[in-house]
C-alpha cells in the first residue's frame, strides 16, 4: 500500500508518546556559530530498496516529526536543526537530521542523549501505550569520525500493525546527525549491513 496513503503504527505510536511527554536531560546550553550548513544524504546512498527507487526532499528548517517516537527537542538547547526525508512508492521511509551545536563538548552530549533516548525508546512506548509491544536492539558502533552507533526498534501493536525501523546517531566535531529508516515487518526485514553504510556516509558528508 502506498506510504502516503497508510498510517503507520509508528506515526500512532509517535503521537501517543509525545502526547505523554519525557523528562530529557539537556546538555549545557550555547549558541552555535554559523558555519557551512552540513551536507545530507542522496537518495542513492540509502539501503536499497527491491522494488522501489528512493525520491529525496528538499532540505528543511526544523525538527522531524518522524523522529518524535524516540527522539524530541524537549529540554535541549535551540540548536541549528535541518532535515531531509526520503520516501519509496510503497511502505519505506527515511529521514536525517542535522544539529549544530555550540561546541564539540555540545555535540558529544547531545549525541549520547540522542543515543540514551533511542536505546530506551521501546521501554517508553510500553509504558506510554500498553496495546503495544516494543523491543529495541543494538547493532553497535561504527568507525567514523567522532563515532556513531545503530540500533534497531520493533513495534507490533494488539491489533497486528508491525513496524520495524533502524535508527544511528552520529558525531563530526560539533555537528551531530541522526538517520532513521522505517517500514513494515519486522527484524528480519531490517537491512543492518546496508543501513551501517548510509550511517557511515551521512557522518563522514557533514563536514
Amino acid at each position: 500500500m502506498p506510504v502516503r496513503n497508510r498510517t503507520s503504527a509508528l506515526t500512532a505510536l509517535t503521537a501517543a508518546v509525545l502526547a505523554a511527554g519525557t523528562v530529557l536531560t539537556a546538555p549545557p546550553a550555547g549558541a552555535a556559530p554559523r558555519t557551512p550548513a552540513p551536507a545530507f544524504l542522496s537518495a542513492s546512498q540509502l539501503p536499497p530498496h527491491p522494488t522501489s527507487s528512493w525520491t529525496a526532499g528538499p532540505v528543511t528548517d526544523g525538527f522531524p516529526e518522524q523522529l518524535g517516537l524516540c527522539v524530541s527537542t524537549e529540554g535541549v538547547p535551540s540548536y541549528d536543526y535541518r532535515h531531509r526525508q526520503f520516501h519509496t512508492d510503497l511502505d519505506t521511509g527515511a529521514v536525517q537530521l542535522t544539529v549544530v551545536t555550540g561546541t564539540p563538548a555540545q555535540a558529544k552530549a547531545l549525541a549520547k542523549h540522542y543515543d540514551d533516548l533511542i536505546r530506551t525508546c521501546a521501554d517508553r512506548i510500553e509504558d506510554t501505550t500498553p496495546d503495544t509491544e516494543a523491543e529495541g536492539r543494538d547493532y553497535g558502533t561504527l568507525p567514523v569520525e567522532e563515532g556513531a552507533r545503530v540500533r534497531g526498534l520493533h513495534t507490533e501493536t494488539s491489533w497486528g500493525a508491525t513496524d520495524i525501523a533502524l535508527l544511528s546517531v552520529g558525531r563530526d566535531g560539533r555537528t551531530v546527525t541522526v538517520v532513521q529508516w522505517a517500514q513494515m515487518g519486522n527484524f528480519t526485514h531490517a537491512p543492518v549491513t546496508a543501513f551501517k553504510k548510509t550511517t557511515t556516509t551521512a557522518v563522514n558528508k557533514l563536514h
